[in-house]
């Protein structure tokens, strides 16, 4: 009998969180989101409601309709990558993908604990097209590469923002901790997955037997293990698909810098790739820090505004580049939650049906 990890002997299920800790992180979920709020009115202020106004009026309308065309482009990236994700016998099509990640990041922008179920209301998206558990596995199978790319771009904006613009030697050395870590992380994920190393699952075993955090580890240090398995059995079996997911992934982030760019060109006189590649980066460090902030309110905004005036893009772009694409993610996410509606489903089934 073979040993090798497929979707259907896995058994894999999404973790439980006890209510305890959900609790915490709805609290973390709330503080951080007053925050946000303050923090966007801060910014309004300090740049002026006359002088955002008059950038989106540059923007215009039919600036807008373009954005929301590259953001879907961006959806269709994601959609596709997964759909490659995906064990066979068992596949998707991107009639299935492409709604059901419009969902997940509806999801996701609109609650504060949204990052929590983003994943699993993609693999309820399409339990009539797959088992939930393939949905899932090829949910995390696909962020998996999504974080390698993410890792790679993130580590090159960094870079460029060291060499090419003047900071202060407290923004140098925080820099400088980010890049040395997220090449630390991607080197030991790569020779984890390529060496087969069980790193997760052995400190999960070694933390179970020390007494530590003991309740969840009771089975949950075997999910970890199988998790591991379903990795290292996706990396033997379709080697020929990684050089094409990470391509579509780098895709995403590619459309990024130029809706950025694109939107630099109608409000600023200081429009370059290169402006639009810094702010895009930071704007991605931002999503992945502050995901439990609905819609991202105040710390977008924040981030986008520092890099702005860094690069010296004008008065108020940073801000006014935030709040157009904010809009542009309201936009979609209403889609999302329309599609939710059409589909029947509710976050408690959502719930109910990962936890099954």
């Amino acid at each position: 009998m073979s040993l090798e990890p497929t979707v259907e002997n896995t058994g894999i299920k999404p973790q439980k969180i006890s209510t305890k800790h959900f609790n915490r992180l709805k609290v973390l979920g709330t503080v951080l989101t007053l925050g946000g709020v303050a923090l966007f009115s801060y910014f309004v202020y300090s740049v002026g409601v006359t002088e955002i106004l008059k950038n989106i009026e540059k923007f215009g309308v039919a600036g807008f309709a373009v954005i929301l065309l590259i953001y879907f482009a961006r959806i269709v990236t994601r959609a596709s990558a997964w759909k490659l994700s995906v064990y066979e016998p068992y596949k998707l099509s991107l009639r299935d993908t492409i709604p059901a990640v419009i969902i997940g990041e509806a999801m996701s922008s609109i609650l504060p604990l949204g990052i929590l179920i983003s994943g699993t209301s993609k693999a309820v998206a399409v339990r009539k097209r797959v088992p939930l558990i393939v949905g899932l596995s090829s949910i995390a199978t696909e962020n998996l590469f999504y974080s390698f790319t993410t890792s790679i771009f993130l580590m090159l904006g960094a870079f460029t923002f060291l060499r090419n613009f003047p900071l202060d030697d407290g923004w140098v050395v925080t820099i400088d901790v980010l890049i040395v870590t997220l090449l630390v992380l991607l080197v030991l994920g790569l020779v984890m997955v390529v060496r087969q190393w069980h790193f997760a699952s052995e400190v999960c075993e070694w933390l179970y037997r020390k007494g530590i955090s003991k309740q969840w580890l009771e089975h949950g240090r075997s999910e970890v293990r199988l998790f591991e398995n379903l990795i290292y059995g996706f990396y033997r079996r379709y080697p020929q698909r990684f050089l094409p997911i990470c391509l579509i992934e780098a895709a995403f982030h590619m459309l990024g810098v130029f809706e950025v760019w694109f939107i630099l060109n109608r409000i600023s006189e200081n429009a370059s790739l290169l402006n639009a590649f810094l702010l895009e980066s930071v704007s991605r460090l931002i999503t992945i820090v502050f995901k439990l902030v609905p819609f991202l309110i105040g710390v977008d905004e924040a981030g986008a505004q520092f890099v702005a005036e860094t690069v010296a893009a004008g008065v108020g772009i940073g801000v006014t580049l935030a709040i157009i694409r904010k809009g542009r993610i309201l936009f979609w996410t209403l889609i999302g939650l329309l599609l939710i509606i059409k589909r029947g489903l509710s976050l408690r089934e959502i719930n109910r049906l990962g936890k099954s």
